[in-house]
């Protein structure tokens, strides 16, 4: 029989997907191998009637240059008790494979490296290539490489924020926007720099103080009555959703927002639209005041992920897949493939990049690097001590939104 190899995705989709999965069909099926595309992600491993198909060129032709992902995902993680009782070990028997190729985030990673380590115990060991993705950029990978999707998302995003600054600029208003980036502030800072967002907050900006509320608010405002005295009365800010999952679950249930909290009394973040729920804490602190502004809350999530991958992913995915074949014709497993500036591809194994707990701690904006001081010094509107005397106009106390005093950068 024909040797074979499984492909899966799991998690969340990225721009790019398709491109993975086509280039790999087309390299593989050109080496002589029969692709298995398999539905639903892990959980078609652990179900006595998994949906598969074969993949051929121009399956793969077709779906390459496309986003969302023709596989479907699942976020399913298998349980000890679903390895003993429902791994279906007979897909991998029937089809000779040889491989299973995973694409997905570092759960997926991890859960690939669980089944090889249980595959080898079964006395049927296969290699296992991981090819990192994440719109959030948020995987270590060497030389501050991109994660595939992340350049897609972020234009994408842009595209939408672009739109809404002018949209700010024409109506005279301010439009507030989440972006995605759960643990780490990329998505949202590419998107505030490449749009001249006055204003951009993400959790890495917290680093010398304990983020709240108040904060998030006080910077915003800081932008909001510095654009004033400037006499531009419009803008935008841009906050990523990590923000406010690191905020104290007290600190957000006093701002009197209505939301749904679990059994442990935390709040239920989501299921609801963050800029919604920012836009209403800050117009409720804006009446204390008595600054007249009108704001708009903006969701920047689930439209970029199922994009068309642009040029740079629809060719950095192809140059992952093809690495992950050469890296498997090398002899490698248990790693996720690399590709350096020169289209080499070099395997990163799991194992050296996992904690003591088992996870791949996230890659965070490098806050102190250039990309973020330049952006924060030279394009974010924000009161400093000289703008103390005109600020009084709007506020009686400007130090408590002077822009350094918040985050405790003053040198």
């Amino acid at each position: 029989m024909k040797e074979s190899i499984i492909i899966l995705t799991g998690g969340g989709p990225a721009p790019g997907m398709n491109t993975v999965v086509g280039t790999l069909t087309k390299a593989f099926v050109a080496g002589g191998y029969r692709v298995i595309g398999l539905h639903g992600g892990y959980s078609g491993l652990f179900s006595n009637n998994p949906r598969w198909e074969e993949l051929d060129f121009f399956k793969a032709d077709t779906i390459f240059n496309r986003g969302g992902s023709y596989l479907q995902m699942s976020r399913f993680k298998p349980t000890d008790n679903d390895f003993e009782c429902n791994f279906n070990l007979k897909l991998f028997r029937d089809n000779n494979v040889k491989l299973l190729v995973t694409v997905g985030g570092d759960d997926t990673a991890s859960t690939a490296n669980r089944i090889a380590k249980f595959l080898e115990a079964k006395q049927y060991p296969i290699h296992n290539i991981h090819v990192p993705k994440t719109i959030d950029n948020d995987l270590p990978l060497p030389g501050n490489a991109p994660t595939f999707g992340f350049n897609s998302a972020k234009d994408e995003g842009a595209h939408i924020a672009r739109t809404a600054y002018e949209d700010a600029r024409t109506s005279g208003n301010w439009l507030l926007i989440s972006a995605m980036g759960r643990s780490a502030g990329h998505l949202a800072l590419g998107i505030g720099e490449s749009t001249h967002c006055p204003m951009t907050i993400i959790p890495e900006m917290f680093n010398k103080t304990e983020i709240s509320v108040d904060k998030i608010i006080k910077l915003s405002l800081s932008a909001i009555i510095k654009r004033k005295i400037l006499g531009i009365g419009y803008g935008t800010v841009v906050v990523a959703e990590g923000v406010f999952h690191d905020l104290a679950a007290e600190d957000l249930k006093a701002t009197g927002v209505h939301m749904t909290y679990d059994e442990h009394g935390h709040p239920e973040l989501g299921k609801i639209s963050k800029a919604v729920l920012f836009n209403d804490i800050l117009e409720t602190e804006m009446q204390k005041i008595g600054l007249k502004v009108k704001t708009r809350p903006i969701e920047i999530g689930y439209d970029v992920r199922c994009q068309d991958p642009i040029a740079f992913d629809l060719t950095y995915c192809s140059e992952l897949a093809m690495g992950a074949y050469e890296l498997f014709r090398r002899g490698e497993t248990g790693c996720m493939v690399y590709v350096d500036n020169d289209g080499n591809a070099h395997p990163l194994y799991l194992h050296d990049l996992q904690n003591e707990e088992g996870k791949i701690p996230p890659r965070r904006v490098n806050i102190s690097g250039g990309t973020a001081q330049n952006y924060y010094r030279n394009i974010c509107h924000y009161i400093t001590p000289a703008d103390y005397e005109a600020a009084r106009k709007y506020v009686p106390c400007p130090e408590e939104y002077d822009f350094n005093k918040i985050l405790n950068w003053e040198k």
